[in-house]
């Protein structure tokens, strides 16, 4: 009996230490993770110089705005914002719906050419004609100058299609669908009312992968849309950026000189990366669960 509890309280022992050690390294690991965001949150508000310096650790030094009075001072600030939200809502839309129709029959596996149509796909996520030729062909078609160039070209991320296929292969009950189809239901019926409603999980995952990257991207605005007032936030805060730049014709007009102009172009570094990142971090935690379901719900199965 003494020797049982000796072991059990042996047992319990190993048990807590792992836990310790699990929490300790969960935290060492938020820590990694987290620090360099907070790290520009807090040297956006801080002097340079004290960030230079090393005094920005934990808590801002020499606290200032002027990095985001700067960049909201352009006005082309706002424009940019709602040219994201319209980019990132249509985009994400647009991508969403073109996944799914595009996964949903290859999920199917009586599917004529299935595994031809597969592998077409499967090329595209290694071979690319390049940045000209598709300039080319997007121009050819009359996008240039236009938002949808914005969606068209790189409307279906075929990664994420891949992750969506392998969802209504193996997480869709098949019987259900032969049900459906027995009562009646066409394929487009069945695809509505009941593959849609039993993968919101993937559908939160892909909503969260279009939003980051419509709301990030910028270089296919500089490429494909020429006209300012058509700029996303991100190029309109490239552009910021750029035009605060050090040079000598910029140094003689800030009082100052260019220790002065130096010191806001670090400030609106900063600023402009908490300005571009933070609707995304306000929109992630909504739907977090979501996004953790579709993840495994959606990974490979052997």
């Amino acid at each position: 009996m003494g020797r049982r509890k000796k072991v059990g309280e042996l047992h319990g022992l190993s048990d807590r230490v792992s836990d310790m050690i699990l929490v300790i390294l969960c935290v060492i690991i938020v820590f990694l993770v987290a620090y360099p965001l907070y790290y520009v949150l807090i040297a956006s508000v801080s002097d340079p110089y004290d960030v230079y310096a090393g005094k920005t650790f934990l808590l801002p030094s020499g606290f200032t705005l002027d990095g985001y009075k700067a960049v909201f001072a352009d006005k082309s600030i706002i424009t940019g914002f709602l040219n994201s939200i319209k980019y990132t809502v249509v985009g994400t839309a647009f991508s969403v719906i073109m996944i799914y129709l595009s996964a949903y029959p290859l999920s199917v596996k009586n599917l004529p050419g299935r595994k031809f149509f597969s592998i077409f796909f499967i090329i595209t996520m290694y071979f690319g004609g390049g940045l000209m030729p598709t300039y080319l062909v997007v121009r050819d078609t009359g996008l240039i100058d236009t938002v949808w160039a914005m969606f068209i070209p790189g409307g279906v991320a075929v990664s994420n299609m891949i992750i969506v296929r392998n969802f209504f292969e193996h997480s869709i009950p098949k019987e259900m669908i032969e049900a459906a189809e027995i009562d009646g239901c066409s394929k487009w019926m069945t695809f509505m009312k009941i593959v849609v409603p039993l993968s919101k999980s993937i559908m939160a995952v892909m909503v969260v992968f279009s939003m980051v990257a419509y709301w990030n991207d910028w270089f296919t605005a500089l490429i494909y849309l020429p006209g300012k007032e058509n700029a996303p936030l991100p190029l309109i805060l490239r552009n910021i950026l750029i035009k605060s730049s050090a040079s000598a014709s910029q140094a003689g007009m800030i009082s100052g000189g260019y220790a002065e102009l130096s010191k806001l172009t670090e400030m609106i570094k900063f600023s402009s990366v908490i300005i571009a990142a933070l609707p995304m971090l306000i929109i992630y935690p909504f739907v977090q669960k979501y996004f953790e379901k579709g993840m495994m719900a959606g990974a490979v199965k052997g």
